[in-house]
């Protein structure tokens, strides 16, 4: 399998970790909030990065690297947040494709500026990726329910996380990770200090929370690898398709309704990724 292949199987194999993580973490974020189930869930993929780390015998990453790994900590916790607060207030349908359009299309944009503007394939996937924001945007009164807003920070955040991960070198795998929810999992830790939230809920889902932890972590080592055998904004789009995965998930389980130009739009917003893959 030649490296551009490997990139692939890496990036889609992170879309499908990816969307079945953030479906259960926005069913965590339901029953005990997304700051809650942050400052539970990130603790746990240190932990996962950690033992990764140690089980292969990885040596410790340079500090450019753990510094990397650290700053796309922080802009990805950001992202994250948002996206399981626009779960928890609003529609998972509706966030989770924004988000994905958004954080496609820094990384193709960063891509460009480095190597020059994309083909006009790619252009028209960048037209569709908005107009898929304004389809799922619900009409009138409903506008606080969708979590528009949550998933345009979410893409965002997401974004410059992809582009921070891909300055990591190719030798360096779960130290950076690990350093990177290390960060992440004290940075929420100040923030509860300071707004007094350190206490928890009376009944935590811990099996939820445990599985959000392990396959954020798991998808965030894929796309790692994807991007170190392969192109960043290949590996961005394609790992951006993670939103079918957790569409299909709340329809299926939680029975999800969306309108006739939601269902359009979250079409669109796959579509624009194929355009700009391709």
């Amino acid at each position: 399998m030649n490296a551009l292949a490997t990139s692939i199987a890496y990036a889609l194999s992170a879309a499908l970790t990816w969307g079945s993580g953030d479906f259960i973490s926005g069913l965590g974020a339901r029953r005990i909030g997304a700051f809650h189930t942050l400052l539970i869930s990130l603790p746990i993929g240190f932990l996962a990065a950690l033992v990764g780390a140690l089980a292969i015998g990885e040596p410790v990453s340079s500090l450019a690297d753990l510094g990397w790994g650290i700053l796309g900590g922080l802009v990805g916790t950001v992202g994250f947040m948002s996206m399981l607060h626009g779960f928890a207030v609003g529609r998972m349908g509706v966030v989770s494709p924004v988000a994905a359009a958004i954080g496609a299309m820094v990384p193709v944009l960063v891509t460009a500026l480095r190597a020059g503007m994309p083909p006009a394939q790619q252009l028209w996937g960048f037209a569709l990726a908005l107009a898929s924001i304004w389809l799922v945007s619900p009409r009138g009164g409903e506008s606080r329910k969708s979590g528009l807003g949550l998933g345009i920070i979410a893409g965002l955040g997401f974004g410059l996380f992809f582009t921070t991960l891909d300055q990591i070198s190719e030798g360096a795998t779960f130290w950076p990770l690990a350093a990177s929810r290390l960060a992440s999992s004290l940075m929420l830790a100040g923030i509860a200090l300071a707004t007094r939230r350190l206490s928890l809920p009376s009944k935590l889902p811990v099996a939820i929370l445990v599985a959000s932890g392990v396959l954020d972590m798991l998808g965030n080592f894929l796309f790692l690898r994807a991007v170190q055998t392969g192109r960043l904004d290949i590996a961005a789009v394609l790992v951006s398709l993670y939103p079918g995965i957790t569409v299909l998930m709340a329809r299926l389980i939680e029975e999800e309704h969306l309108s006739r130009l939601q269902v359009v739009g979250v079409g669109l917003a796959l579509l624009a990724i194929a355009l700009i893959t391709a």
